[in-house]
């Protein structure tokens, strides 16, 4: 039964989640004409934290490994698996691999983290750019120095790219951190 209702929550977020936003309004699934109304569904649990991250968080390097290992697979919107990625999709699943749950959207993954000044970005941390509107539509994965890997429709690819470019250094609103015991650590 746990199973079938993590898939089932599985499928509502990828169907309900898109990479970009546009006018601050989300488009909202429509039910399927002449379907079936389900029967009543169990109350879903209460919602925890935005972001939530194991005792025994993984190295970010190990993060940043997990995301160039899927260089390659295909841009598909709305989707957060290695049959396709958007963006968002991309960064989250990188990150559930490891333990970590993020939020599924750009917008609330920039709200959910720990703000950080663009000069100070590591590995594993994410840089959120606007591609279309004003706020964070896109978002990727640094990687080090001023490369990031991301799920961008463009070229159709999960791919890596500088963001000192002009194309992506003009997008830039900002980068944040998931906070770990790794990159929280004090000399």
């Amino acid at each position: 039964m746990f199973a079938l209702r993590a898939a089932l929550l599985i499928l509502i977020a990828v169907c309900a989640a898109a990479c970009v936003t546009t006018g601050g309004t989300k488009p909202r699934p429509q039910p399927f004409p002449g379907a079936p109304v389900p029967p009543a569904a169990t109350p879903a649990p209460p919602a925890g934290p935005a972001v939530v991250v194991p005792p025994a968080a993984p190295s970010l390097s190990e993060i940043v490994e997990t995301a160039l290992m899927l260089r390659g697979i295909p841009y598909r919107n709305g989707g957060s698996d290695p049959s396709g990625f958007d963006c968002s999709g991309f960064v989250q699943w990188v990150f559930s691999q490891h333990g970590i749950r993020l939020p599924r959207d750009v917008e609330m993954q920039f709200g959910a983290l720990k703000k950080i000044d663009v000069s100070d970005l590591h590995p594993g941390d994410l840089i959120f750019f606007h591609t279309e509107g004003s706020g964070a539509s896109h978002v990727g994965l640094a990687i080090g120095g001023d490369e990031f890997v991301h799920a961008p429709s463009s070229r159709g690819v999960v791919r890596v790219e500088r963001f000192s470019t002009d194309y992506w250094r003009r997008r830039i609103v900002g980068a944040r951190r998931i906070e770990t015991t790794e990159n929280t650590k004090t000399d």
